[in-house]
Formats: C-alpha cells, sequence, structure tokens
C-alpha cells in the first residue's frame, strides 16, 4: 500500500506535465506579457520589436532644458539628444518566457500568468556624443570668460589692468551629468537639469605684470615707397596686435590677430603676391607687419613654433627674415612666451611710414651676450625671359607691366656672441623664394582691324618696350579723343542751356573800371 501511494502523485504530475504544449518553441509570445503598458500577448518577436521601437519613438519630441548660467538656458528634445531603447534584451526574454529552462520551470511561470501578468519595464538611453555636441555649440554664448590681467603702454610707463575672473560650462562633466540624469530620471515627460560650471580663473597678478619693463627685442622696417592703400594696411595691422599681453606658455598667432581682411575691419585693396603676380587685395602689405614682428621675436628669442617665407623675395628685410601670412594658402606666424613672465607686445608707425614693434619683458640674460642674425644667400636666379599676356577684356591701349623678380635660395642664421666674441652660430631657417621674369598684359579688345593687327604684331615681337610703345600711341589717341569729346559735349550742354533761358532785362549800362 505505501508503494501504490508514491507512484500514483508522480503519475498524475507526469501526466499533467505532458498535457502542457508550452515546452516546445512557438512562434508567438504568451498572453499575459507587457511591456510598460504594452499588450505583446500573440505577438511575433518582430511585432513586438516593432510596437515597443514605436513606443520609444513617440517621445521622441519631449522637451528637455538644460540649464546654463545665471538664468540661461538650452531647450531640446528627446531625439536631438539621441533618445533610443535602452534595454533591447528585455524582448528576447518575453519572447522566451514559458519556453526556456526546464520542463518544472516552463510549467511554473505558464501558471503565474493564469494569476498575474509579467510586465517588463522599458530603459531609455542617449547618445553622449550628441549630448557633447549640444553643449559644445551653445556653451561659447553662455561662458563668461576670465578677463587677464593686462598692462597697457602710456607715455609714463606702464598700467595694469586687474584680470576679472568668469565662470564656463565645463562639457564634460555637463555631459557625464545630462547622460546620468536622463538615464535615470527621463519617462518621457518633459524635464530639465543643470550643466555643470566651473570658475575660470584669470590669468596674471599685478606683481607679476609690474616686473614687466625691460626690452627683449626692437625691430623697425621701412614702407615709405608704399602708396596710401598698403600704408594704411600696415598701420592697421600694427595697431591689431599692439598691446597684446602673453603669458608664459600662451602662443600667438599673427594671422588670428589681424583678420578678417576685410573693409569693416580696416582694410583696403593693395598689392600682394599671387601665383608669381603681383594682385590686388584686400589687406596687401600685412606681410610687412609680420615680418617686423617675426624680427622683433628673434631677437627676443621667443619660441618660434610657425613661420612661412613669402613666394617671392621681400626688400624691406635681407632674404629669409621674412615672414608671410595669407588667408588663401594658410600660411601663419606663430611664437610662444617661453619664458618665466609675461610679455608686452608694443607697435607703432611713424608719419614718416616706419613701424616698429618692440617686445618689453623680464630681461635674464646675461649682459655681455649679443644676439645677431645674419642672412646668407646661396643662390641667386636671373630670370632671362619676358612674358606677355593679351586680355580681350581689356581695350587696345592698356598695357600693365610688372617688374622681375629674382628668385633666391637663402637662410637666416643665428649668432651669439659673448664680450664681442663668437660663441654659438645657429641655422633659424631656410627660404626659396621663386623668380618671376618682367611681364606684361595688354589690352586687345577693339573694332579697328588695323588697330588690332598692330597691337598683336607688337605682341609678336615678344619684346615689353616695344608692346608698351604701340599700346601708349592708342592710348594717347583714345585719351584725346576722349578729351575732345568732352568738350564738344560740355560746348553742347552750355549752348542748350543758354537757349533754354528766359529772356532777361537789359543790364544798365556802366562804366568798366579803369586798368
Amino acid at each position: 500500500m505505501r508503494r501504490l501511494s508514491v507512484i500514483i502523485p508522480v503519475a498524475a504530475m507526469t501526466a499533467m506535465l505532458m498535457a502542457v504544449p508550452v515546452c516546445a518553441k512557438e512562434a508567438v509570445i504568451e498572453s499575459g506579457i507587457y511591456v510598460n503598458d504594452i499588450n505583446l500577448s500573440g505577438m511575433t518577436a518582430q511585432e513586438a520589436k516593432d510596437k515597443i521601437e514605436a513606443y520609444v519613438e513617440s517621445y521622441r519630441d519631449t522637451e528637455i532644458t538644460l540649464h546654463t548660467i545665471e538664468g540661461g538656458s538650452i531647450v531640446t528634445t528627446a531625439e536631438e539628444l539621441g533618445l533610443a531603447w535602452g534595454n533591447e534584451e528585455i524582448l528576447e526574454e518575453a519572447v522566451s518566457f514559458g519556453r526556456d529552462g526546464d520542463i518544472l520551470q516552463c510549467y511554473k511561470e505558464l501558471k503565474d500568468l493564469e494569476y498575474k501578468n509579467k510586465v517588463y519595464r522599458v530603459s531609455f538611453d542617449f547618445d553622449k556624443n550628441k549630448i557633447k555636441s549640444l553643449i559644445e555649440e551653445n556653451a561659447e554664448q553662455y561662458n563668461q570668460e576670465a578677463v587677464n590681467a593686462t598692462l597697457t603702454k602710456t607715455e609714463s610707463g606702464f598700467e595694469i589692468t586687474e584680470g576679472q575672473p568668469g565662470i564656463v560650462i565645463d562639457v564634460q562633466a555637463s555631459t557625464d551629468a545630462v547622460y546620468a540624469y536622463l538615464t535615470e530620471n527621463f519617462n518621457g515627460t518633459p524635464c530639465e537639469t543643470d550643466l555643470a560650471v566651473v570658475v575660470d580663473e584669470p590669468e596674471g597678478n599685478a606683481e607679476d605684470l609690474a616686473k614687466v619693463k625691460d626690452v627683449l627685442g626692437t625691430f623697425t622696417t621701412s614702407y615709405s615707397t608704399s602708396g596710401g592703400s598698403r600704408s594704411a594696411n600696415v598701420a592697421n595691422g600694427c595697431s591689431l596686435i599692439n598691446g597684446t599681453t602673453l603669458y608664459p606658455g600662451e602662443e600667438f598667432s599673427a594671422y588670428e590677430a589681424v583678420a578678417p581682411f576685410t573693409e569693416a575691419n580696416g582694410y583696403y585693396m593693395a598689392g600682394s603676391y599671387l601665383n608669381g603676380q603681383v594682385v590686388d587685395s584686400l589687406g596687401g602689405g600685412i606681410c610687412q607687419v609680420s615680418t617686423t614682428l617675426y624680427n622683433a621675436v628673434l631677437l627676443a628669442e621667443l619660441e618660434v613654433t610657425e613661420r612661412y617665407n613669402h613666394s617671392m623675395i621681400v626688400t624691406y628685410v635681407d632674404p629669409s627674415a621674412d615672414a608671410a601670412i595669407a588667408e588663401s594658402s594658410g600660411k601663419d606666424f606663430k611664437f610662444r612666451n617661453n619664458r618665466d613672465y609675461p610679455i608686452y607686445i608694443e607697435g607703432t608707425t611713424t608719419p614718416d611710414k616706419h613701424i616698429t614693434f618692440t617686445i618689453y619683458g623680464v630681461e635674464d640674460r646675461d649682459t655681455d651676450r649679443e644676439v645677431i642674425y645674419e642672412s646668407v644667400v646661396l643662390e641667386r636666379i636671373v630670370p632671362d625671359t619676358e612674358v606677355i599676356y593679351t586680355d580681350a577684356s581689356q581695350p587696345v591701349g592698356y598695357c600693365s607691366v610688372q617688374s622681375a623678380h629674382v628668385g633666391y635660395k637663402a637662410q637666416l642664421w643665428k649668432v651669439v656672441k659673448k664680450n664681442g666674441v663668437e660663441v654659438s652660430r645657429e641655422q633659424v631657417n631656410s627660404s626659396t623664394y621663386m623668380k618671376a621674369p618682367r611681364s606684361a598684359t595688354v589690352g586687345i579688345a577693339t573694332e579697328d582691324p588695323a588697330a588690332y593687327e598692330a597691337i598683336m604684331a607688337a605682341v609678336a615681337t615678344n619684346s615689353i618696350d616695344q608692346v608698351k610703345a604701340v599700346a601708349g600711341s592708342y592710348k594717347a589717341a583714345a585719351d584725346a579723343a576722349a578729351a575732345q569729346a568732352a568738350a564738344d559735349a560740355a560746348a553742347a550742354q552750355a549752348a542748350q542751356e543758354g537757349t533754354a533761358q528766359p529772356p532777361q532785362e537789359a543790364a544798365p549800362v556802366q562804366e568798366a573800371p579803369a586798368e
């Protein structure tokens, strides 16, 4: 009897388990399984996935506000911050519920569903890169950057302006904080959180700036042969650099200091180098500013981090002593303050067209030490041809001539002397300047076949002087004709105005005054 009582419950249990068709893999999710409020009962895995993704997507326009500095805020949406489904593994769990595991576990899970629904919770994820990009794009408008202590040179000496601390958004810390807040708290309703901010301490103090009074290097060049526009560009560029205070370790970019080259920034059209030609451009002549500063920097023995020579030789410094800047080619002149104290850059121009840069700092070099720079020309390449270009957009009589440019290969050497005796010699740079032949651009536009043939015959001689002579004769004739036409027009206008005047009463006759 005892043996029979044991066999019966086991048999009954086995029969019940065999009646449960759940251990075989089914194509649809069991009844009573939810994700949040979404009923997944009877859905395939793909149908359930589409449903959940649509649920997450429904919150894409939810407004999220990021508080910045002093009441400022960045208002965005969940979609812009990369809203995504953060726990996709719950789909696999929902699909396998009541199927995976041993037979007893499957049975229990399905019996539980008869009394209580199985509910999974969606978690939301966000894109850290998108959060960071949004903060970076907006931070600048809210940041209150520190104002460094500065120097101003006056006739009586240097004046010190104390710095002011600022407050700025910490981009990385803000990114981490926003991501953590959203992944832990976002539930589809509008929300807001604060960005992380830090105090931006100013550089410099009155004690260090008060020590800046020694001349570390000064250099002057002349632009006395420049026209009004180029002279104005040189003076403008100099004024934009003048007054710069540079702290230890800071790098100075001449291009960033003087750009942009626009009329609004004080520049005029003047000659500059382009592809072996002298062409007019806004800011022409600005390279004399960077070159003068370059030589002052060399004498101050600051660290030059970027320097380019001109494409063709310049006349205001020796070969290899120039420093070109150009927007089109990306050329810049940069240097770093590698000293232990701040430096001050003074730039001045004079009525007789001289530009000077003087660098002030704390002199710590020996008084018996002298630094000079020597230009060494390795090769001089003289162009041996002339080039004539025809321009159908200019009339016969037009002729623009550019002088030849000699090509050079050169080096600049730093020579150090102590008590007048050379102790070291070091190459600073090397430069190659292209040669450019003497060239002329001559106009050929005319309705007179004879004039066209005459100017083309002159071009065929390959002689710029011959072209100038022929073009000059046509220009003189054109000028004379224009002058005569203007005179005739003026006479006709005067005659027309005379006949159009209303009749006037005769003036009384008066005696002419004695001579």
